[in-house]
């Protein structure tokens, strides 16, 4: 999905306004806090999910973990 967008003035600074189908479609509310963060050329808003999401980011960070050593795992385990 693609569209182009212009920043508004909000006071002093400025805003993006999502439109309600995006919104929806990332489950976002005004209540869903956003990681803000850029790769130097692009904006990139993540939201930030419940503990369910770290905790599939752990699973993942420790499944990667014993795959790169299970050979040291093995031997500590005898």
């Amino acid at each position: 999905m693609s569209m182009v967008k212009r920043l508004q003035a909000v006071g002093n600074s400025s805003g993006i306004i999502i439109d309600k189908p995006v919104l929806e479609l990332l489950r976002i509310t005004s209540e869903t806090e956003l990681d803000v963060s850029t790769d130097g050329e692009r904006l990139i808003i993540t939201p930030i999910r419940s503990d369910s999401a770290r905790a599939r980011k752990i699973a993942r960070a420790q499944a990667r973990t014993v795959a790169a050593h299970d050979r040291t795992f093995r031997k500590l385990s005898k």
